[in-house]
């Protein structure tokens, strides 16, 4: 090999390695509320939305406030510097991405899943594939005299 193309696989494997390195600092990966205030670094914590706790907009400083309880049963106040993000009633689950401040998890990110509009076509479409099986299709029959 020539020495400019041993130095380019060097520094695009330094390049790869100091990517790494500071994607994996930034986030913790999924955890509950426990864990991610022990670790005290970025989490993403999965869970619903606890629809009887109040929840809040603050227009002066743009902060939604709402009550989460994580899939191990944990409740906390999560504040996030936006909007009530769309179809946030609706939702199934909500994923938060940010870490612990105090009690209160602090999110940068809300991901929320709501119920597809697709399943109820689905649905549909699979009872009538059922329902137009060979019982009910139009058979073709030939008789000989």
């Amino acid at each position: 090999m020539k020495w400019k193309s041993i130095i380019g696989l060097v520094a695009m494997a330094g390049f790869a390695g100091l990517l790494l390195l500071n994607f994996g600092s930034q986030v913790g990966g999924y955890m509950n509320f426990e864990q991610a205030a022990q670790s005290g670094s970025q989490a993403h914590v999965v869970g619903s939305w606890v629809e009887d706790r109040p929840t809040r907009y603050d227009r002066t400083a743009n902060v939604f406030t709402f009550y989460m309880r994580d899939q191990s049963g944990t409740v906390r106040k999560v504040r996030y510097p936006n909007p009530k993000p769309a179809n946030f009633e609706q939702a199934e689950q909500v994923v938060v991405e940010g870490q612990m401040n105090g009690e209160a998890f602090a999110a940068n990110h809300i991901l929320v899943k709501c119920p597809s509009k697709y399943n109820d076509a689905k649905g549909l479409k699979q009872n009538a594939s059922h329902s137009s099986g060979p019982s009910s299709s139009p058979q073709n029959t030939t008789t000989r005299q």
